[in-house]
């Protein structure tokens, strides 16, 4: 299980009885289960999303930009490669909503596609995660780590590390598919990540490492990922008028 880390340090970055209203009700669980870029994102930053928020005007951003961006994302998750027209059509505008805290939403024909949480790098919102699970790399928390990703904690080495936990582990040399498919390759520290979870199929949080995947395994404790956003949070019940 996971613990609860009170002041989780800053990260360096290298780049259901009823249907319930916040997209939380599949991953309920018993009570008994208990690159490119060098930026730093502050722990205040990761733990905004925390409150609501409120939408806000959009602007339209010129091609240039656009296509800088698309090329960023591209150089960050290399992954998203074969979807990224999809993605972000060439003809289709992107828009940028600009959230407090400095935070800005990157938003393409009212869909939510990545986000900037003071710093310069971008993240993907859950709702394009789980449009794409596989353009993305992965982490699995076992099920009693789950109600700590909901609340926003700093995620521990014991939930990831356990039976029900999975880290990268790539079956042919430093990256390949693991024994479950994923596309696998140990990460390094201040990387992006998103957290899946036991017996779910769907994503439940995006965060960044505070630990490389390796040092993880090797030492089975400490803190592993800080979340910037997950299930619930007020960027993820974010209306886009």
């Amino acid at each position: 299980m996971l613990a609860l880390q009170t002041t989780p340090p800053s990260i360096h970055l290298i780049t259901r009885q009823n249907p319930r209203r916040d997209g939380l009700d599949h991953l309920q669980t018993p009570s008994s289960d208990t690159l490119s870029v060098i930026a730093v994102v502050s722990p205040k930053a990761a733990k905004m999303f925390k409150k609501d928020i409120s939408s806000a005007p959009k602007q339209k951003l010129k091609s240039s930009v656009q296509r800088a961006l698309r090329q960023s994302l591209l150089t960050s998750y290399p992954l998203l490669n074969p979807y990224i027209d999809e993605v972000m059509p060439k003809k289709a505008s992107l828009e940028q909503m600009k959230l407090p805290d400095r935070c800005s939403l990157y938003v393409c024909e009212q869909e939510p596609l990545f986000f900037q949480a003071d710093s310069p790098t971008l993240l993907p919102h859950l709702k394009l995660v789980h449009r794409f699970p596989q353009a993305f790399p992965t982490i699995r928390i076992d099920r009693g780590a789950i109600r700590f990703v909901l609340s926003g904690a700093t995620l521990m080495a014991p939930g990831l590390t356990s039976p029900g936990g999975r880290l990268p582990q790539p079956r042919d040399g430093d990256e390949g598919p693991d024994e479950e498919g994923h596309w696998s390759r140990e990460m390094e520290k201040g990387e992006p990540v998103v957290i899946m979870a036991e017996g779910k199929t769907e994503a439940c949080a995006v965060g960044f490492l505070v630990a490389g995947t390796k040092e993880v395994k090797d030492k089975g404790k400490g803190p592993v990922v800080e979340d910037a956003h997950f299930l619930g949070d007020g960027l993820w019940r974010l209306v886009l008028d």
